[in-house]
């Protein structure tokens, strides 16, 4: 399958040609989400190769990555390319070509569409169109991270990458410190480069303390590694061994701990950013077990601005 064929001589052109007719139409959906593969390219499900050779034109990040998808495969659609850069620009175009009856598939480099990947505005603007759109499950990274890490597998918080930089990541963490002094309790999933994951896992241990992890590394695919230990224990390790490959970090919940009067004023701030006086007072008290009149003092003292 030559470039040509995979991507057409126009990038922004979309054909119109129906894939389905009469009353198979009308309950055919005009857009389907197809997870792929994250790296072993045999993680893919007879369904969803079947969904990617029904459709008209498959949207993907990079047609020359899904191409080799596809070849190994046996699909023949065409492509077309959706992606951060041009993914609003395109909407009202594709949005226009599935109400006349175009069927696309939405698929993105590796994975579940939309998680940490483009498609989330095609799909919302489709919603709101009153278009059909439908799903066919496969791998994704940040699930087989956490069944993998041997930390709580529920409840967790999925948080794709942080900001690159340091002092942005640390007030990140910072914000779900808060909300963990607040009485969130979930064990923490997060995507990162590999250039960045030394310190990353740095900034995580300095925020968020001493606390068990996982590092997953080229999950499915040949070299893939599961390290396991604490924060600062896999900071060490990753400063002095660089990584390669695709990452996923999962950090296990924060311990039980009793509440002082500066955990007290982080929780109740953070608290506040999205609640009332009232609730947010409520929260952090059975979050800390503290009484209620004295949690409600403080976070209405906090509220006016007192220190």
């Amino acid at each position: 399958m030559n470039e040509e064929t995979t991507q057409g001589a126009n990038q922004d052109e979309t054909i119109s040609r129906p894939s389905v007719s009469g009353d198979d139409a009308a309950s055919c959906p005009a857009l389907v989400l197809v997870s792929t593969p994250i790296g072993n390219l045999q993680d893919f499900s007879p369904r969803a190769r079947d969904a990617l050779a029904r459709a008209d034109v498959v949207l993907c990040e990079d047609t020359r990555t899904s191409a080799a998808l596809l070849r190994a495969h046996g699909v023949t659609t065409r492509t077309q390319a959706l992606h951060e850069h041009n993914e609003s620009a395109r909407i009202p175009a594709l949005v226009a070509a599935m109400q006349s009856g175009t069927r696309f598939a939405l698929i993105s480099d590796a994975g579940t569409p939309l998680v940490s990947d483009p498609g989330y505005r095609l799909v919302r603007a489709a919603i709101e169109a009153g278009l059909k759109i439908s799903g066919i499950p496969g791998p994704n990274a940040a699930l087989l991270a956490l069944t993998l890490s041997g930390l709580p597998p529920h409840p967790y918080l999925f948080s794709g990458f942080l900001p690159p930089k340091s002092a942005a990541r640390r007030a990140a963490f910072t914000v779900l410190r808060g909300a963990e002094l607040a009485g969130l309790s979930a064990t923490h999933i997060f995507y990162e480069a590999p250039h960045r994951l030394a310190e990353f896992l740095e900034d995580a241990a300095a925020v968020l303390g001493p606390r068990p992890a996982a590092v997953c590394r080229e999950l499915t695919k040949h070299f893939e590694e599961v390290r396991r230990g604490g924060l600062d224990e896999l900071a060490a390790h990753y400063a002095a061994h660089a990584a390669r490959g695709e990452i996923c970090v999962v950090i296990g919940p924060a311990p039980a701990e009793s509440a002082s009067a500066d955990t007290l004023d982080t929780a109740l701030r953070a608290a506040l950013a999205s609640m009332s006086v009232k609730d947010a007072a409520a929260a952090v008290a059975t979050a800390t077990g503290l009484p209620k009149k004295q949690v409600y003092a403080r976070a209405l003292q906090l509220s006016q601005g007192g220190e």
